[in-house]
C-alpha cells in the first residue's frame, strides 16, 4: 500500500519545497517552536497562491499551551475555520479538550460545522486525552477524517505500539496518521509496527539568516532565546529522503 506523506510547514517556502519533494500534502502552522499556531491569513492565501498540486491543511490553534479553550478563543478559532475555507484551503486541523482530558464534542461541532465539507484532522491534542480509545470513538462519531499522534509517548516510534491498536480500533472509519519524531532512520519501523497509511513530519534544517548588519544585543524572544540570526526552513532532500526510507 502506498503512503500519503504529510508535511508541518510554517511558510509558503516549506510548502514549495515539500511539492518538489514529492509530498502529497502539507499541514500550514505559524510557531513551531510552540507545536504549531494558526498562520496568518495572508500566509494561508499565498501559499495557495504559490502552490500547483499539492494539498494545503490549515491548523486552527489560537495560543500555545492546554487545549481548553474559553468562549472568546473559540469564537476566534470558528473565524479562522472560515477564513481559511474561503482562502481556498482543502482541509482544517483543530483540537480541543475538556479539563477531564476528554475531547470537547461541543467544541469540536463548532469547528467541524464552520469547515463546511472540508477535511478534518484532530491534532496532537489526541495525545492529551486520557483514555485514547474512548477519544478515537468520539472523534469517530463526529465524523473527523483523520487523527494525528504519537502514540501518546514522546515519539510516534515509542508509542508505535498504541498506533497499532488505535489503527487496529479504527479500521475503515477513520485514518490514524503517526507524527512525532518521524525522521529517515526511523520511518520505516513506524510504518512497519503500526501499519498506518499516513505519516506526517516536520524536515526542518538549520539556515543562516542573510542579515548582513547583526546587534548582538537585542532578543526578539522570552528568557528561552532562540538564535536571532538562524532560521529552520523546510529541506526537500530530507523530505525526500524521508519517502525514501519508507519505501513506499
Amino acid at each position: 500500500m502506498s503512503l500519503t506523506y504529510e508535511i508541518c510547514i510554517d511558510s509558503t517556502a516549506g510548502a514549495l519545497a515539500a511539492e518538489k519533494a514529492g509530498a502529497h500534502r502539507v499541514e500550514l502552522c505559524s510557531a513551531l517552536f510552540e507545536g504549531g499556531l494558526t498562520p496568518t491569513l495572508g500566509t494561508v492565501e499565498a501559499t495557495l497562491a504559490a502552490v500547483s498540486s499539492i494539498r494545503v491543511h490549515v491548523i486552527i490553534r489560537p495560543r500555545g499551551g492546554d487545549f481548553i479553550y474559553d468562549k472568546h478563543e473559540i469564537a476566534a478559532m470558528e473565524r479562522d475555520v472560515a477564513a481559511v475555507r474561503d482562502a481556498g484551503a482543502q482541509g482544517v486541523v483543530i483540537g480541543a479538550l475538556t479539563p477531564a482530558g476528554e475531547v470537547d464534542t461541543e467544541v469540536a461541532r463548532r469547528l467541524i460545522g464552520a469547515a463546511e465539507g472540508l477535511s478534518v484532522t484532530f491534532h496532537r491534542a489526541f495525545d492529551m486525552t486520557a483514555d485514547p480509545f474512548a477519544a478515537l470513538d468520539t472523534l469517530i462519531a463526529l465524523g473527523v477524517d483523520r487523527v494525528l499522534t504519537s502514540g501518546q509517548d514522546t515519539t510516534a516510534l515509542e508509542g508505535a505500539p498504541l498506533i497499532a491498536s488505535l489503527v487496529e480500533r479504527a479500521g475503515d472509519r477513520v485514518i490514524v496518521m503517526p507524527g512525532g519524531g518521524i525522521t529517515p532512520r526511523n520511518v520505516r519501523r513506524v510504518v512497519e509496527a503500526t501499519g498506518v497509511s499516513e505519516i506526517h513530519f516536520a524536515a526542518l534544517v538549520d539556515a543562516p539568516s542573510p542579515a548582513l548588519y547583526r546587534n548582538p544585543h537585542p532578543f526578539m524572544g522570552g528568557e528561552l532565546r532562540q538564535p536571532e540570526y538562524a532560521r529552520l526552513i523546510t529541506s526537500p532532500g530530507l523530505v525526500s529522503q524521508v519517502i525514501t526510507a519508507a519505501g513506499s
